[in-house]
């Protein structure tokens, strides 16, 4: 008797979770999966005015030369003051920001991969790989890959316009999904970053593809509105930058 009523309170609790799932509109999806974060550079220009911002309030402007990364993240870097002509080493550990520009070169192999990929025609916009606007980093205190000690690092913050609760970096060293090609022709599918830094409230964390379902909670659960709108069993990982978007949105009325 026992062993029924567990598996009929089973059958119901499974009953309620499949009901609330949401089916989209094709018009909703298309929306959701477009991409709204900043692209991620990762190669600072040596040939444009960098400003840099120490904590002491203090703003430094020069040519970005040399940067010293660990796992594709910066943590020290040096300008050639813009005045002066010295160059100064800056650490990750003296810096609140720091604004650059991205290199042509790196600019023009992403406007090629934006064109290897049908599906990027759908959901990005060809001026987020072009645009020649400055790109912001944040000091931000991480465990790389949640695995290293905390230490501090230069990140790119890549949703500015909609990051005052949830902020988004771009992870360097991340890798997309998979797609399929023929014959050199442009790749189906795929092209998804797997990957970002995260940070909402004290917390700064890796936030994997695989991870995202179990960080859900973590990320919107303080706003049922937007949990009942977008329930984590009717989303999916490349909805994300939409996601969070609305996230925003939503709480902020």
């Amino acid at each position: 008797m026992k062993l029924k009523t567990l598996l009929l309170t089973l059958c119901l609790a499974g009953t309620a979770t499949f009901a609330q799932k949401v089916k989209y509109a094709k018009e909703d999806i298309k929306k959701m999966e477009t991409y709204l974060f900043n692209e991620g550079f990762n190669t600072p220009s040596p040939k444009k005015t960098s400003t840099i911002v120490l904590k002491d309030g203090s703003s430094h402007k020069g040519f970005c030369g040399k940067i010293e990364t660990k796992k594709g993240q910066i943590y020290e870097v040096s300008l050639k003051d813009s005045i002066t002509k010295k160059n100064e080493v800056f650490n990750a550990e003296q810096i609140t920001e720091m604004y650059v520009y991205p290199t042509n070169a790196e600019k023009i192999a992403k406007v090629g991969k934006y064109m290897g990929n049908i599906r990027n025609f759908g959901t990005k916009k060809l001026t987020k790989n072009t645009a020649g606007g400055r790109i912001h980093f944040v000091n931000q205190t991480v465990s790389l890959k949640n695995k290293k000690d905390d230490k501090e690092f230069l990140m790119q913050l890549i949703n500015p316009d909609f990051s005052d609760i949830i902020s988004v970096y771009h992870d360097p060293r991340a890798k997309e999904t998979g797609g399929f090609s023929m014959m050199g022709s442009p790749q189906l599918g795929g092209g998804v970053i797997k990957s970002y830094y995260v940070k909402k409230g004290d917390k700064v964390m890796w936030l994997h593809k695989d991870d995202f379902e179990d960080n859900y909670d973590f990320l919107f659960g303080d706003n049922a509105e937007f949990m009942k709108k977008y329930p984590k069993n009717s989303v999916e990982w490349d909805y994300l930058s939409f996601l969070i978007n609305e996230y925003t949105a939503m709480s902020n009325g």
